[in-house]
């Protein structure tokens, strides 16, 4: 199957999708107009739960396998929140002006600023940066890590790039499923990917 396939798709709950997580079982997804963090059966698009997100302009989500991290460009703040209750542990500030994206390596967060036009690694228990690499462009958004690699999502460019976390460097691309990917996940063999333009959340192939 080529990279990019669509293995299947359904709507998003709402109509501005923002970021995805993989917590190992479901997807967790935001809508920033209606200010939500969802939890969702990827096997059906079901709903399963949902609360309000901790700020007012998140858009940023990541699982760690036990909480979730989100970042808000109003506030400039990554929060660690309980998934089970949607309660705010704790939080601290974002490097840039415009945190976009969020994703867990199994040790340190990876965060996209649009404005910086980079991509952090950071710790997750201090907030401390520990580098940076290149995103593609400003309008970057969607953020993944495979294990091994990061995937970054472009909605000027329409692709979805494979990015070296050691060096920044590109090693390969492909097509979004639409014309506005926004989030990113990956669940152990395949993307997730939401799309603002389509209200549509994507299961993708990448080999």
């Amino acid at each position: 199957m080529a990279a990019g396939t669509v293995i299947r798709s359904f709507g998003t709950p709402g109509g501005d999708p923002k970021a995805l997580a993989w917590d190992g079982r479901t997807l967790w997804h935001i809508d920033i107009v209606l200010k939500r963090i969802y939890q969702i059966d990827p096997a059906t698009g079901r709903v399963i739960r949902s609360f309000a997100t901790p700020g007012n302009s998140t858009q940023g989500l990541a699982c760690d396998g036990r909480t979730l991290w989100v970042c808000d460009n109003g506030a400039l703040l990554i929060y660690q929140i309980d998934p089970a209750t949607g309660r705010v542990i704790r939080s601290f500030g974002t490097p840039g002006a415009t945190p976009v994206a969020l994703a867990f390596d199994g040790r340190t967060l990876w965060h996209l600023d649009a404005t910086d036009v980079r991509i952090y690694q950071i710790d997750p228990a201090t907030g401390r940066v520990i580098r940076g690499i290149p995103a593609t462009s400003g309008t970057a958004r969607g953020l993944a890590f495979d294990g091994r690699y990061l995937w970054q999502s472009d909605f000027t460019s329409d692709l979805i790039y494979q990015i070296d976390p050691a060096t920044g460097t590109v090693i390969r691309s492909f097509a979004t499923p639409w014309t506005s990917t926004r989030g990113l996940t990956w669940d152990g063999r395949t993307l997730w990917a939401s799309d603002q333009d389509s209200d549509l959340i994507y299961q993708l192939a990448v080999a």
